[in-house]
């Protein structure tokens, strides 16, 4: 993490990634297949880019096609084309996959779309910023030390560059992310999104004193491997809810995917299958938590919403997941910071491509 300051994109921005694209005279080619090529491919055909092939690595063809194109080797890019610029299409955390994209990134032009993760076609461009600008200022300033608004800094530059040198400047640890939770004083803990059972097993590494969780996780398939989990776990007294997190409680609907992109809505999607799911609102529990975790897929502001006054009696510390949706990482900051001043801000990015895995930490004044 450099000490030195970096500094948010000078206002207004007049270019941006796809400002770049659409002047591009060289081949646009796209690395990777999937549901992050398709996401891409329909953003470059709304802004009229066409790209002029796709390649996976060559370990990894195996005679696919992917929307009409041949899927290629990467060894059959290079003897193909002279000079190209590279768009990467998927996501990692692997640290080896990420040193590979800093070799390719050292020989070609490789960008890294910022794409939305929750599917509301809000898209974090030029226009994005200066028009979001004075929140997005608003947000950096109640940040609580400087190593968090250089990550903010380098989050904001990526967005709207796709460069991966703005990734890879700012990123913290585990540990890191851990370091300003009292970790001895946490003792129950509230999973908002247990998934699988994955966030508590690590909390029980990084808290000493925890001896109790609740776990809420909506998605059907997902709820039946945490409950093994909880079942086998013998350490914690756990309580498992197959329940989405929400603002009201209601009957919803959830985007059903078995994995960490399932999302909850009160309203259905056109666009995925939805399956029904019990929403509740979190202060109806009636819990004591000390540590709160949300990571909920886009729907963290409608659950922060039905939390407000289980925070308020208890002030346990918080994580919030700021990646979802492109006004995340400034809108929740901002709600947050309105509606509970006596914390410390501290953001964390852990090392992934593109921009995920975004956290803010609030630790309570007490």
């Amino acid at each position: 993490m450099p000490d030195k300051y970096i500094p948010l994109p000078e206002f207004p921005v007049l270019s941006d990634l796809w400002d770049s694209l659409k002047n591009e005279k060289r081949p646009i080619i796209v690395y990777g297949m999937g549901n992050g090529a398709d996401k891409l491919f329909d953003r470059l055909a709304a802004l009229d880019i066409t790209p002029s092939d796709i390649f996976a690595s060559d370990g990894f063809v195996r005679g696919h096609s992917f929307r009409g194109m041949r899927v290629k080797s990467f060894s059959e890019i290079k003897a193909e084309y002279s000079d190209f610029v590279i768009l990467l299409s998927f996501a990692s955390r692997l640290p080896e996959v990420i040193d590979m994209m800093t070799e390719m990134d050292r020989e070609y032009t490789l960008y890294i779309p910022d794409m939305p993760i929750a599917d509301v076609g809000e898209y974090f461009d030029k226009d994005f910023y200066n028009s979001n600008y004075n929140e997005i200022i608003k947000a950096y300033n109640r940040l609580a030390d400087l190593r968090s608004k250089n990550t903010f800094a380098s989050i904001i530059n990526y967005k709207l560059t796709g460069r991966l040198s703005y990734l890879e400047c700012c990123y913290s640890t585990k540990e890191q992310l851990y370091s300003e939770m009292p970790k001895d004083s946490i003792r129950t803990f509230v999973d908002v999104g247990a998934y699988t059972g994955d966030t508590i097993r690590e909390a029980k590494e990084y808290f000493p004193s925890l001896n109790s969780a609740v776990a809420l996780e909506p998605d059907k398939k997902t709820f039946m491997r945490l409950m093994k989990y909880v079942m086998d776990e013998d350490d914690l007294n756990i309580a498992a809810y197959n329940v989405g997190a929400y603002s009201e409680s209601r009957e919803g609907v959830i985007f059903a995917s078995g994995n960490r992109n399932t999302t909850v809505s009160a309203t259905a999607s056109y666009k995925s299958k939805n399956d029904a799911v019990d929403l509740i609102r979190l202060d109806e529990l009636d819990l004591m938590p000390d540590y709160i975790k949300y990571d909920v897929e886009g729907a963290e502001l409608e659950a922060l919403i039905g939390s407000k006054d289980t925070i308020i009696r208890h002030a346990p510390t918080l994580l919030v997941s700021l990646y979802h949706r492109s006004r995340d990482i400034f809108s929740l900051v901002n709600y947050l910071a309105d509606n509970y001043p006596n914390y410390n801000y501290y953001l964390h990015r852990l090392r992934c491509l593109p921009a995920w895995e975004i956290d803010l930490v609030l630790v309570p004044n007490k």
